[in-house]
């Protein structure tokens, strides 16, 4: 596998346990990595890891260019695997032509990026001025490295963001988001006598990332079960005892549970209608989720009960809240404006809490659209709270970065690449708030299925993604 280095550093990265906001382990791998090789580290008040190395010979006047990943990493797995992402390895496995994970995510997001860093930052071979790299801390919940990054910490004015995912595509702008927090308080109550409980499974759905794979028509698990839930509501006397789906606020639902208990009478009309509910929806979804799964399946009495006001709420809410693509750019073709991520529905023993994500190329459609999310779940009684939200990053069509790396791509492969920007959520447009004026470009290697344990890399566009950074950084031009 090629380049060799980078690939024994990634597989090194996967042995250290990276979970958002629990990165001091791979934080101090990187500080052992820099101290070994000599290299000046410093870090931020926040946990912001900055490793800097002098220009090769022959390229001392050049400016300097930092290169930036984050170190955590999404931590989904499938609901059959045994793996404790704050103590166990990922265990990568090549797949025709792929790296996956095993029944996990891989991590390549964005473990790669920090992989060519290592391998840029060791050798004494490579060309190019003075360096820095830029390790961010729990990008995925919520940027919380790139809002802290502290004025002056950086002294480069090009950023190569080493944090995308499609070989061939050279971003410019991203866009911003905002999350949309629910809360439903709920009391308890007692099951009657003559029921019969039920569990609600939905599994097999691909999930996937809430601004890449958004507008790929992919289901949503949360959605799936409230509709099977709202309509054994609209038919029988169901109470609902437990739910729980998806998991993190930047991924789409794979998969969601819920304890309902019923009269015993009704057990045959309930599975009569589960039946047809199941099976209009596997036939809606059969082209793009092949492998969804629906399952009802008799099981024991729950001990309590939410109150029948809060689930009608619950139910209602769930039904009505929004998910999915709510506009297109009018201005750059097959991009995504405007969505809206109904994340997770997570249940304590005394509130039902659910996660929403907004993103938009436009701050005003942001905002419209988290309002939008928050009006529905106000007109049921929930409790409702916005984030503080991350900016967008504005394209710059005249950006000399983008000139050099486009360039660059063209003059290695032989094609032209893509210039567009992502509806992604990048840390570039909250480092180019704190340093203005900063020239910033975002670039990979293919990633698909990132944020879900069917996230693989693609073997050969790594050694492109290399190949394309050397040559990056070998025309830099003079200070």
């Amino acid at each position: 596998m090629k380049p060799s280095r980078v690939w024994e550093h990634f597989e090194d990265i996967c042995q250290v346990p990276r979970p958002s906001k629990k990165e001091e382990k791979i934080l101090q791998f990187l500080i052992a990595f820099a101290e070994k090789n000599k290299l000046e580290w410093k870090q931020d008040k926040i946990g912001n890891l900055l490793i800097s190395k002098p220009a090769t010979k022959g390229y001392e006047d050049r400016l300097s260019v930092v290169l930036q990943s984050h170190v955590d990493m999404v931590c989904e797995k499938n609901s059959d695997v045994d793996h404790d992402f704050d103590h166990d390895p990922i265990v990568p496995r090549m797949d025709d032509g792929w790296v996956r994970g095993t029944g996990t995510t891989l991590g390549a997001d964005d473990g790669i990026g920090i992989a060519v860093q290592m391998a840029i930052l060791e050798s004494e071979k490579l060309e190019h001025g003075p360096l820095e790299c830029l390790f961010t801390v729990d990008e995925e919940t919520g940027l919380t490295g790139a809002f802290a990054l502290e004025k002056g910490f950086l002294r480069s004015r090009i950023l190569l963001n080493l944090d995308s995912e499609d070989d061939g595509e050279l971003f410019i702008g991203c866009a911003g988001g905002i999350d949309t927090l629910v809360t439903f308080p709920y009391k308890k109550n007692s099951p009657e006598s003559n029921q019969k409980a039920f569990r609600l499974s939905v599994t097999g759905l691909k999930g996937g990332h809430s601004g890449d794979d958004i507008n790929k028509g992919r289901g949503n698990a949360n959605k799936v079960l409230n509709r099977l839930l709202w309509n054994f509501q609209k038919m029988f006397d169901i109470r609902l005892a437990d739910i729980q789906g998806g998991n993190l606020r930047n991924a789409i639902a794979r998969e969601a549970f819920a304890t309902i208990t019923m009269p015993q009478k009704h057990q045959a009309a309930l599975r009569e209608l589960f039946d047809k509910l199941s099976a209009d929806i596997r036939d809606e979804m059969k082209t793009n989720e092949p492998g969804l799964s629906i399952t009802c399946a008799e099981t024991e009495m729950p001990k309590g009960l939410i109150d029948i006001e809060t689930q009608q709420n619950l139910f209602n809410a769930l039904y009505a809240c929004p998910h999915g693509v709510m506009a297109m750019s009018p201005d750059i073709p097959n991009l995504v404006e405007t969505s809206t991520n109904l994340a997770s529905v997570k249940m304590t023993p005394s509130e039902i809490i659910i996660s929403t994500s907004q993103r938009s190329s436009l701050e005003s459609a942001k905002r419209d659209v988290a309002d939008m999310v928050a009006s529905v779940f106000k007109l049921a009684g929930a409790k409702v709270k916005h984030g503080d939200g991350y900016p967008g990053w504005k394209p710059n069509v005249n950006s000399p970065i983008l000139n050099i790396t486009r360039q660059a791509y063209t003059s290695l492969f032989k094609e032209e690449p893509k210039v567009l920007a992502i509806h992604a959520g990048l840390e570039c447009g909250l480092i180019g708030e704190k340093y203005p004026g900063i020239d910033m470009i975002s670039y990979g290697p293919t990633i698909k299925g990132a944020h879900s344990p069917d996230e693989g890399i693609e073997i050969d566009t790594v050694q492109k993604f290399w190949d394309l950074t050397l040559e990056v950084l070998k025309n830099i031009p003079k200070a």
